[in-house]
């Protein structure tokens, strides 16, 4: 029996998660398409927020995280995870302190991925950018 589009989507963004959770970074760039559809709105008060094209790039946006922000204070919860072909579409909650000012963050997020060959080749992040730019502000 062979797996479905769909099915493929579902494994590979279940596969994400685990990875990110892990914070394994190798295994992220592996993950994502060599060139990625990449849209994050940029804010120039938040360090990790910005432009990224590469697997490299993209994986790395998880360090950079880790970097500015407190991991213990680290929370993401998911309400949804929809597939539809090579899409995928995952909603939640994400909250965590910035490190330099110890001032927290929190909101929705909607996270849309798409799939093709095993390989995530669109990341687009919907989040509550003002909470996470008041959060960095000194």
């Amino acid at each position: 029996m062979t797996s479905s589009t769909a099915d493929i989507t579902r494994a590979t963004v279940q596969k994400f998660l685990a990875l990110r959770l892990a914070g394994d970074t190798e295994g992220l760039t592996a993950l994502f398409a060599d060139r990625v559809d990449w849209l994050l709105a940029e804010n120039p008060a938040v360090p990790w927020i910005r432009p990224r094209s590469t697997a490299a790039e993209c994986a790395a946006q998880f360090t950079e995280l880790m970097e500015h922000t407190v991991p213990e204070d680290a929370r993401a919860s998911v309400d949804t995870f929809l597939v539809d072909g090579t899409d995928a579409v995952l909603t939640g909650h994400v909250s965590g302190t910035v490190r330099a000012t110890g001032k927290s963050f929190e909101g929705p997020f909607a996270l849309r991925l798409t799939v093709e060959d095993g390989r995530i080749t669109r990341h687009h992040l919907y989040e509550n950018s003002r909470s996470i730019a008041e959060a960095c502000a000194s």
